[in-house]
């Protein structure tokens, strides 16, 4: 056997040297993913929900209104809406049976529950509906659209429900088909929704337009260095902001109601008249199927869509948990990294004809305006002035209870859905407005990113 030579061990020092080199680069690769990995989602506050009561310093009569319009939000519909205490006509199509069914976490007003109650909802009374492949048990309640048209060649972007009516003991002769969700997804022509929790929507509706638009232009030369602008979205009409859903599309919560009730559980309303779906076979009410009912005998008796709205016109904002160390340090690595600049912790009211809504702090994170979150968020769907890759800065005060996050529910941990915040630009959309905090999150030492999660579950 041959001794080796010194160009054989040169080479095999090479060998070596570039060896070790590999394995330092892949233990450091090793040691920084093990270090982001320290910093974990605590997870779902257990405990007090500190949700779902009224707002403080209602009168009598206004905290009566609450209740009954409470218990309508919690009312689960039929199709004949004539049967007494059985709503005001389900379908044909829907997506729930119930405002509640689907903001009922932590309480009733919140978002999707541990159990998706559109399983049920799909063969409750005998309905003949596949449970699409996107909904699941323990998954997100959601809403399917279509950016574009089935055959792809104009802009769509409105609501698709789930479920039809086809089948049900009380819809006796529909028979309608659902939606072919599988070829939207293998055409890259289906996004999703989950609902927005409405807790202390009266506050968010009362916010002047003046506050929001002060907000916006405070702090000016840190969003600018951080690349953070953002607009208001606005009524075509009169021009004042929008600011309920997850584009801020709607103006106030009559308006946010009675689409809701005519979109996801197809009944018709003063607001908004019309079927979504006007197929034969499956029209069992005049229209509109809710209104507001007038008794020569007696007091009129409101809509279910103005209870819906006066319930969450008068829902408390969520509460916190009692500060700790950590929380409180959480905080201030919050402002310190730029989160607050969007995430605005609190906005005030204005004046109210209603005492227990005017001038009170409410502690939302929010600025109520649209960013642009890039490519890796963009649903590609325009609403009001909202563009493909704009959101509103979704409200953050009950975040500590929230089992799903961002608009479709794409993740249940707190720390993928703070990374999904950053996005990079392609040839349609610009980058996220969030790049250069999600970048100063990354620059935190594990400690500190567990202190801003812990602060954030909180809330």
């Amino acid at each position: 056997m041959r001794a080796p030579s010194a160009a054989d061990r040169k080479s095999l020092r090479q060998i070596i040297l570039f060896a070790s080199i590999l394995l330092f680069f892949i233990m450091m690769t090793v040691l920084q993913g093990g270090t982001r990995a320290i910093a974990i989602d605590p997870g779902v506050r257990a405990g007090n929900p500190g949700a779902g009561a009224p707002i403080a310093g209602l009168t009598t009569n206004q905290l009566a209104f609450f209740t009954t319009g409470q218990d309508d939000f919690m009312q689960v519909q039929s199709v004949l809406g004539s049967i007494p205490g059985t709503g005001s006509g389900l379908g044909p199509t829907f997506n729930g049976e119930s405002c509640a069914q689907c903001h009922a976490q932590p309480s009733t007003g919140g978002t999707s529950p541990f159990t998706n109650p559109q399983i049920g909802a799909a063969s409750a009374e005998g309905a003949t509906n596949q449970v699409p492949f996107f909904i699941t048990p323990n998954g997100p309640v959601r809403e399917a659209r279509f950016p574009l048209t089935p055959d792809l060649r104009q802009r769509d972007g409105g609501v698709h429900d789930l479920f039809t009516i086809a089948g049900r003991s009380d819809a006796a002769g529909c028979n309608l088909a659902q939606p072919d969700f599988l070829q939207a997804a293998k055409n890259g022509n289906l996004i999703f929704r989950i609902p927005t929790p409405v807790f202390g929507a009266g506050l968010i509706e009362l916010i002047p337009d003046s506050t929001i638009r002060s907000n916006l232009s405070s702090k000016s030369a840190r969003k600018r260095n951080l690349g953070i602008s953002g607009r208001p979205n606005t009524n075509g009409n009169d021009g004042t902001i929008t600011r309920f859903g997850w584009k801020a599309q709607n103006k106030s919560l009559e308006i946010f109601s009675g689409e809701a009730y005519n979109v996801e559980m197809g009944v018709t309303n003063e607001l908004f008249q019309s079927e979504r779906d006007q197929s034969v076979g499956c029209q069992f009410n005049g229209t509109p199927e809710d209104l507001t009912h007038f008794d020569q005998d007696g007091p009129e008796i409101p809509s279910d869509v103005t209870k819906f709205a006066i319930f969450m016109r008068f829902l408390d904002q969520s509460q916190p948990a009692p500060a700790t160390t950590s929380t409180q340090r959480g905080l201030q690595i919050f402002h310190s990294i730029g989160c607050a600049l969007c995430h605005t912790p609190s906005l005030t009211t204005g004046q109210s004809s209603v005492a227990a809504l005017s001038n009170i702090q409410a502690n939302l994170f929010s600025d109520l305006v649209l960013h642009h979150m890039g490519p890796s968020l963009a649903d590609n769907v325009s609403q009001g002035a909202a563009g493909g890759d704009e959101f509103r800065t979704a409200p953050l005060w009950g975040l500590g209870q929230r089992i799903f996050f961002m608009h479709d529910g794409r993740t249940s941990d707190l720390v993928k859905a703070i990374l999904s915040h950053s996005s990079t630009r392609n040839t349609r959309y610009p980058g996220s407005e969030a790049n250069a905090v999600i970048d100063n999150y990354w620059r935190l030492s594990v400690q500190d990113q567990q202190d801003l999660l812990n602060f954030l579950r909180s809330l």
